[in-house]
Parts: C-alpha cells; sequence; structure tokens
C-alpha cells in the first residue's frame, strides 16, 4: 500500500479542516511547495492536493500554487476541487497533474462522467467518493455540504460500469480528526469492487493505522494532519516511502 501525503489549499497556504469545516480551518506557516520537496526527499512518489476554495465555490482558486509544486517537484500529482467541467479538467492535466480528482461532477452527471474517462482513460481520473458513514453511507458533494442523493453503494457500482477503476474514499466525519480510519467502510468496499483500486482518507493518526489500512486491501492512503503534525514521524513515513 501507498502512503500519499496531502497538501489542502485556502487562499495559497496550506491548511486542514475539520470533518471539512471551512469555518473551522487550521492554517499551517509552511509553504507548499517546500513541504512537497521535503515529503519527495524523503521517499514519496505520490502528492494529493485539494483546492479548498474551488471545492466550494466550483472554480480552480488555487491553481497557480498547484502548478508551482507540479512543475517543481518530480511528484506525481493528482489534484482535487473545483473540477465540475471540461474546462477546468483540461486545465489540470494541462498543469501537467498526473491525475485528476473529481467528485460533485461525477456524482451529478453521469453521461459526464462516462464521457471522461473514455476520453482519458481511467487511470488518469479518481472519483472522489466522499462519505458520511452510517448503515447506508451517504455521499456528499459541493465540498461536503450538499447531499447527493445517492449511496456510496450505488454510485460505486455506477462509476464501475461507466469504467472507472480508482476511487478516492473519504469518512468526512473521520477527516482531519486523527480518530483512527473506518477500515470497515474500506474493507467493505474492496469486497465490493476487488477489480478497482481504492484510496483510503479520513483519520489517519499514527503509523499503525496505515499497517490496519493495508491489511484491507486498499490501494493507497492519503495522509495530511498526521504528517504535517508528526503524528507520524518523518522517518516512519520515510520507511513506509521506502518500503522497510
Amino acid at each position: 500500500m501507498e502512503l500519499i501525503p496531502s497538501i489542502d489549499l485556502m487562499g495559497g497556504q496550506v491548511v486542514r479542516l475539520h470533518r471539512g469545516r471551512f469555518d473551522d480551518a487550521v492554517f499551517y506557516s509552511m509553504d507548499a511547495l517546500e513541504l512537497a520537496r521535503t515529503w519527495s526527499g524523503l521517499g514519496a512518489r505520490s502528492l494529493h492536493v485539494v483546492d479548498l476554495d474551488g471545492a466550494r465555490s466550483g472554480r480552480r482558486e488555487n491553481a497557480d500554487t498547484i502548478a508551482r509544486v507540479v512543475e517543481n517537484t518530480t511528484l506525481a500529482v493528482q489534484v482535487g476541487g473545483g473540477i465540475r467541467d471540461d474546462e477546468s479538467l483540461e486545465a489540470v492535466y494541462a498543469s501537467g497533474a498526473e491525475r485528476a480528482v473529481s467528485g460533485s461532477a461525477l456524482a451529478e452527471d453521469p453521461l459526464r462522467a462516462g464521457r471522461w474517462v473514455k476520453q482519458y482513460g481511467p487511470g488518469r481520473l479518481v472519483a472522489a467518493l466522499d462519505v458520511r458513514s452510517g448503515s447506508e453511507p451517504e455521499v456528499l458533494t459541493r465540498g461536503w455540504v450538499r447531499e447527493s442523493g445517492r449511496s456510496l453503494w450505488e454510485l460505486l457500482d455506477l462509476l464501475l460500469d461507466q469504467g472507472y477503476r480508482w476511487f478516492l474514499c473519504t469518512d468526512v466525519d473521520r477527516d482531519g480528526m486523527l480518530s483512527g480510519p473506518n477500515t470497515d467502510l474500506y474493507a467493505e468496499c474492496v469486497r465490493r469492487a476487488p477489480q478497482a483500486s481504492f484510496i483510503a482518507s479520513g483519520g489517519v493518526s499514527r503509523a499503525d493505522d496505515l499497517e490496519a489500512l493495508a491489511d484491507t486491501g486498499v490501494a493507497a492512503a492519503v495522509s495530511g494532519k498526521a504528517l504535517l503534525e508528526g503524528r507520524i514521524s518523518a522517518e516512519e513515513a520515510e520507511r513506509c516511502w521506502r518500503g522497510e
């Protein structure tokens, strides 16, 4: 399983939210590019970057900061936030990003979802499944503030039928909370769709959580706050990235 470090951006600054609440953002003093270079130097191969302003507004608002990271590191960068139409998707690829992450556009317009995966291929698109967990996990959209009316399993089946194979599944109630990942949720995702590659997100608080996630069968795990605040130490992250 790959550990993918995450950078969330608001106004060009590195931030973390608690459960996706924009009014509860914690701002960090480190520069996004320097942070990405630090992780790259420790052995990270990929980077997850989210334009939080874009996720809320539907427009790419941190494009310059993201482009600076893409252009000045060797990391394979996947970008999410505000990718809701053809123009914004094309702009992400034009910036040099390896993969684009989209949730709202896919949940709200399955026809567009199918067209995108046919045009760009399943290896360059990641479908974001942002869920509030429960007996029937529900997908949220528009920066996690709107209910989609679709269950996780309904949308997963729909996107699999369209040809999607990469999925970023976030338990929004655990995001930024350092409360431990929802391993039952990710194990069920893998059980239902063994042909897909899942990226787990939300709740990672320590290195042991990564081992628990690896046991679920997910392909990768995203960590932001735990890495930023040293809950997963540089030494632990480096061992993970070096395959030790």
